[in-house]
């Protein structure tokens, strides 16, 4: 019987295994070998250089910035999308009025469901429609159109937004509305996600917390939080992935794929520039190869802080 199992699951495996190998782990084991040639994509030849593209890849400024810049998106992605999907999650399902049915969420809250969600919908191009038109840095911009109106700012000082390299609190403005973006179209996918979480909860674990005298606030902390850890963990990884491949809406949406002045390049930027635009294939190979082991060693990371016992309810 045993022997018989095995060579059903081994029937339906092999395909895709196979499938994976060819399309997923032989393209990345090429890549690791181009990144140790000089290869210029459009020719036979591939001298093997050894360690020098990664040797000038630790030296490269152009790359540094853009690992800042990941970073930067690595640790602010992740905490501002589950910070606000949590709190609306948690509004949505147990933020309305006590009653005799017990604890329930605020009127209406599978309409704001849907209404939040909905960008999860959107393809990348309509967004970067929409977003240019609020982000346009003219009297013709909503934002700035706006804001004119109201005497906020005048005509001749617009704000920039995804053309502004100003920093601010260390980090150019155009990351921080790049992040914008990500926010509105994160946070709705992660609110579902954290809502079909809350509800498997028992609400007699709220109530109970509530007669002991927990307010709100202490028993999202103390309640919520700690049965949703396992997918808070999961969100976090998954956003930790997207941080770093912040490559799409850094092309859409800033002027040169990656300025003004470089303001905001990213590692992903810098693959496409030294691969397409200078011909480069095999350091941007490399770049490719050192940006898949940090994800790697990340995930590997994030999934050991995270690790604990199950918590069963």
């Amino acid at each position: 019987m045993r022997h018989g199992r095995a060579r059903f699951i081994t029937g339906f495996l092999a395909l895709p295994v196979v499938l994976y190998l060819y399309y997923v782990v032989a393209p990345f084991g090429q890549s690791v070998y181009f990144s140790f040639t000089s290869w210029r994509g459009f020719s036979d030849e591939k001298p093997f250089v050894g360690l020098d593209n990664y040797v000038r890849l630790f030296r490269d400024e152009l790359v540094r910035k853009a690992f800042w810049h990941n970073v930067f998106f690595l640790v602010a992605v992740p905490v501002s999308t589950i910070a606000l999907a949590l709190f609306l999650a948690f509004l949505l399902n147990v933020g309305g009025q006590g009653n005799r049915a017990g604890i329930r969420g605020v009127r209406g809250s599978s309409v704001y469901k849907v209404i939040f969600f909905f960008p999860q919908l959107l393809s990348l191009v309509l967004v970067a429609i929409l977003w240019q038109a609020l982000y346009r840095g003219d009297d013709q911009g909503l934002i700035n159109g706006l804001l004119m109106k109201l005497h906020v700012i005048s005509r001749d000082e617009p704000l920039k937004f995804v053309s502004d390299p100003t920093p601010f609190l260390g980090v150019p403005a155009v990351l921080w509305w790049l992040l914008l973006i990500a926010i509105w179209g994160g946070t709705g996918f992660y609110m579902v996600l954290f809502s079909a979480a809350m509800q498997s909860i028992p609400r007699d674990i709220y109530e109970a917390a509530l007669l002991d005298g927990a307010s709100r606030v202490a028993s999202f902390v103390r309640v919520t939080l700690p049965l949703l850890r396992d997918t808070v963990s999961v969100a976090w990884v998954y956003l930790g992935f997207i941080a770093l491949d912040f490559y799409a809406l850094v092309f859409v949406m800033t002027p040169s794929q990656g300025g003004p002045n470089h303001a905001s390049e990213i590692f992903a930027s810098q693959i496409n520039f030294n691969a397409f635009n200078s011909g480069r294939y095999g350091y941007a190979c490399a770049l490719a190869v050192a940006l898949t082991i940090f994800a790697l060693l990340l995930a590997a990371l994030q999934l050991r802080v995270i690790r604990r016992d199950r918590i069963e309810f």
